[in-house]
């Protein structure tokens, strides 16, 4: 079904966030407690009614007299309506009444407060019973065709009828033990007087209704009593002007602010959801505080709560695990299974060995790079060749090469004698210019080298 599938698809992203902050969270549980809704004792049981009703069936005529005269009927609800069925017996007892009542309540969810205006939007009457919705009931009006889509893609979703809101009445199912008796609309209301009053007054009239004498004499006086809940100080006293919230021994407290000078001021403090002291400040006078419990036992000794609830711990932890909490666990460690620390065999953990090419000063092994120079003192290249006459300013130019030795001088003469700076060779002049050795800044002086060259 379309909402069950998408109930589903809502519910998986919210326990996905729920396991995963459980997981995160440390080895110390932490609960929260969801307070149920408190239910009031005397709501778990019904006062039956004593209604003379007729020995003759019902007729067509006063069948629709019926129909006519309670539908779009508005009441007052008398005790909390389920998003449920209720069965009322005539003259006789609820089904489910009790316990089994709470339950519904908190299963199914709250219709109308006591108090809570409600209206007949819809009435059948069957063979021997009536039925009755009150504020569109707890169904959807279209039940089952909401469920069917038309269409070839599988994906596609066109539905027969557009889904409508999830449905917040109730429904009230009076029963008679056989044929459907002849009734008229007045006996149909004091029938269901338990459950709505279809009485001619105010809301908070109606709600009084439902309470004990003393409780009703203060909603009606505007009076507010020490252990009252907030929609009895509600009805006893309205909205208040202002609201205050602050820290009580480090517990939160509200306070709801009734009235304006030179008028009394009343404040009426609460805890949680019930009051614990009232203030009244009048002008001229010191304040007057009421702390002690004025409700007797009304609300006995324990809150009447569904069965299924308890308070929701992470993890909904079991018995064993609540036996456990206090256990003391290895902590976190990265550490993959079975590896194990030096400190772990108490040796000390000594420096990093870094790679050679890696270390640096300070690290141990740390070696500095050496330094070396390049080249050959006292040698050098020389080039010989041939070298053409020209001009004064022309250059030469040599091939060959020859190796000079250090502290000597190597020329090659043809004839008689040795020049010393240029010789004259059949009737030819040969010039000797020394040659420059090319070298970087950084290269040693080469030492001079000289080229001769005859023809």
């Amino acid at each position: 079904m379309k909402s069950l599938k998408t109930s589903v698809r809502r519910l998986i992203p919210a326990a996905v966030c729920v396991l995963a902050f459980a997981a995160a969270s440390p080895a110390r549980a932490q609960v929260f407690v969801v307070e149920p809704s408190h239910i009031d004792q005397h709501y778990a049981n019904i006062a039956p009614t004593d209604v003379k009703l007729s020995s003759e069936p019902m007729t067509t005529v006063g069948r629709e007299r019926l129909v006519r005269y309670i539908e779009s009927e508005q009441g007052f609800a008398v005790r909390p309506l389920p998003i449920a069925n209720l069965v009322l017996r005539a003259n006789g007892q609820m089904d489910p009444e009790g316990g089994k009542y709470i339950d519904l309540l908190h299963n199914k969810g709250v219709a109308a407060k006591p108090g809570d205006r409600v209206v007949v939007t819809n009435i059948k009457v069957q063979d021997n019973r009536i039925v009755i919705d009150l504020n569109n009931g707890p169904e959807h009006k279209h039940k089952y065709l909401r469920h069917i889509s038309i269409g070839m893609d599988p994906y596609a979703d066109n539905p027969v009828v557009e889904d409508d809101p999830p449905p917040t009445g109730s429904r009230i199912t009076l029963v008679f033990p056989s044929k459907l008796p002849d009734l008229t609309g007045e006996q149909v209301e004091e029938l269901l007087k338990p459950i709505i009053d279809f009485g001619v007054k105010s809301q908070a009239e109606a709600f009084a209704e439902s309470l004990p004498d003393f409780l009703r004499q203060a909603i009606l006086e505007h009076r507010v009593l020490v252990g009252m809940n907030q929609d009895m100080v509600l009805y006893a006293k309205g909205e208040p002007i202002q609201k205050i919230r602050e820290q009580e021994n480090g517990k939160p407290a509200v306070i709801w602010m009734y009235g304006k000078t030179p008028d009394p001021v009343e404040f009426v403090r609460f805890s949680g959801d019930f009051v614990v002291r009232v203030e009244i400040a009048r002008v001229g006078e010191p304040i007057q505080v009421q702390a002690a419990n004025q409700m007797g036992d009304y609300w006995g000794n324990t809150p009447i709560v569904a069965a299924n609830q308890h308070p929701v711990e992470e993890g909904d932890r079991t018995a064993q695990d609540i036996a456990n909490e206090n256990v003391t666990g290895p902590a976190p460690s990265l550490r993959t299974p079975g590896e194990k620390l030096p400190k772990d065999t108490n040796q000390t953990e000594g420096p990093v060995n870094w790679p050679p090419d890696l270390r640096k000063p300070g690290d141990p092994g740390y070696t500095p790079p050496s330094t070396t120079t390049s080249g050959t003192a006292g040698s050098g290249t020389q080039k010989a060749g041939t070298a053409n006459a020209g001009p004064p300013s022309s250059s030469s130019s040599a091939s060959g090469q020859n190796t000079a030795q250090q502290g000597s001088s190597a020329s090659q003469t043809q004839g008689a004698g040795t020049p010393s700076a240029g010789s004259t060779t059949n009737g030819s002049a040969s010039t000797s210019k020394p040659a420059q050795a090319n070298s970087s800044p950084s290269s040693p002086p080469q030492p001079q080298q000289f080229v001769s060259s005859t023809q």
